[in-house]
């Protein structure tokens, strides 16, 4: 059997992470309080979880350091800012199309229609 070329699927916390840096540089803080908004509390992070990510996500090259800079909202506290790196685009582009396939897979196959029943929402 020939192993699949498709990439690993994401963690929960790397995908949020990611998605927090699609649309610019965030110092640790920051990104946290994104991914809280962007998984409407659903996906709680600590301290731990952030920099146990961003540490893995810096060894695989998913994303970059981009500097320390002074943060004007904490009283010009220096803060060390990330970015996305090409491959971390990448893989996030990937994960993003592996979600929009399923959904429209279930679309296809009317599941949304009845996934309130499925489910027993």
């Amino acid at each position: 059997m020939k192993p699949s070329s498709d990439p690993i699927p994401l963690t929960p916390a790397v995908f949020y992470i990611l998605l927090a840096l699609a649309d610019g540089d965030k110092h640790g803080y920051a990104i946290m309080k994104q991914v809280r908004q962007d998984s409407k509390g659903k996906l709680k992070m600590g301290n731990g979880t952030l920099y146990g990510s961003i540490k893995r996500m810096l060894a695989d090259g998913l994303i970059a350091e981009a500097g320390d800079r002074l943060d004007p909202t904490l009283d010009g506290e220096r803060r060390r800012y990330y970015t996305l790196t090409d491959g971390g685009r990448q893989a996030f582009k990937t994960e993003m199309q592996r979600y929009l396939d399923v959904a429209a897979l279930a679309q296809e196959r009317q599941i949304t229609s009845r996934s309130s029943v499925l489910l027993g929402l």
